[in-house]
């Protein structure tokens, strides 16, 4: 595949998720975001890449979703509409923090492949972020305080501090909280490391809200779920990619989240804190 494949595909699938199912398209979109980023800042091997592409390709690279869209002007300028689109609903806990998840992946997509920037694709992408509704929008703790956004370090050992956390707490339910805290966490340290530290800040009072809930733990009418068996497979390895099934994409958190997790180790640079990620990381991959 071409090196930009992977960009134009989920930028395709981002710009008409509103058409469908947002919620569900726009993740098949931002998981081929992040398997490209993914892919190409960790230097996978060949045979990982090979792998990846081959899901990508099986489940949502021939489908009409990724579809080309018609030719037209690039209108690179338009990208930071993205970003009023994701201020105006900043505040509110939305749907697990996926508008500023999958705005922050497509601004940095279109900022790397801006001749995909047309307004048909941007305009699809804003109005895919302003169907996202509030979700559990509970007052925040005032004790949950994150460093700020554009203090990569300590912003990134926060998030991933928060995620070991609630591993601990969501053991036999399910790791989908655990799981966001890094895609929801990192989505807005690194808007800040682009450069877009205002959008980061704005969405400040919806991550402190998704803390605050993280840290209760499970509903009490939560539903058991079983656990990942203990595994040292991690998905920098070409064996990891081979061992998951042709369908194990999750409608795109595979590629997420350990995009999300390596930027984020990356970032914080605290050899102790990925001691103990490590340990746990099998939970959430």
């Amino acid at each position: 595949m071409r090196n930009d494949h992977l960009l134009l595909l989920g930028l395709n699938a981002l710009g008409r998720a509103h058409e469908g199912n947002y919620f569900v398209d726009g993740h098949c979109g931002a998981g081929m975001v992040a398997a490209r980023l993914f892919r190409d800042n960790n230097h996978l091997d060949e045979r990982a890449c090979s792998r990846i592409e081959e899901m990508i390709e099986i489940n949502w690279g021939s489908t009409p979703l990724c579809a080309s869209f018609p030719d037209d002007v690039p209108r690179p300028e338009r990208i930071n509409e993205i970003g009023v689109a994701l201020v105006e609903g900043a505040e509110t806990l939305r749907q697990v923090g996926h508008n500023a998840i999958f705005a922050m992946l497509a601004i940095k997509a279109f900022r790397m492949m801006p001749e995909a920037a047309t307004s048909a694709r941007i305009d699809g992408v804003c109005a895919m972020i302003r169907s996202f509704t509030p979700w559990h929008d509970v007052d925040p703790d005032p004790a949950v305080d994150p460093p700020a956004f554009e203090d990569t370090a300590a912003a990134s050992a926060y998030v991933l501090d928060e995620t070991c956390g609630a591993i601990d707490r969501f053991v036999g339910f399910g790791q989908g909280y655990a799981g966001h805290m890094l895609t929801f966490g990192h989505s807005l340290v690194e808007l800040a490391a682009m450069g877009d530290v205002a959008l980061a800040e704005s969405c400040r009072c919806a991550f402190r809200k998704y803390v605050t809930l993280t840290r209760l733990g499970p509903e009490t009418a939560a539903k058991p779920r079983p656990d990942h068996a203990p595994s040292d497979l991690r998905p920098l390895d070409a064996a990891y990619w081979e061992a998951r099934g042709d369908t194990a994409v999750g409608i795109g958190h595979a590629f997420k989240y350990p995009y999300s997790c390596y930027e984020l180790l990356r970032y914080a640079d605290n050899p102790a804190l990925a001691a103990i990620w490590d340990k746990k990381a099998y939970h959430v991959f």
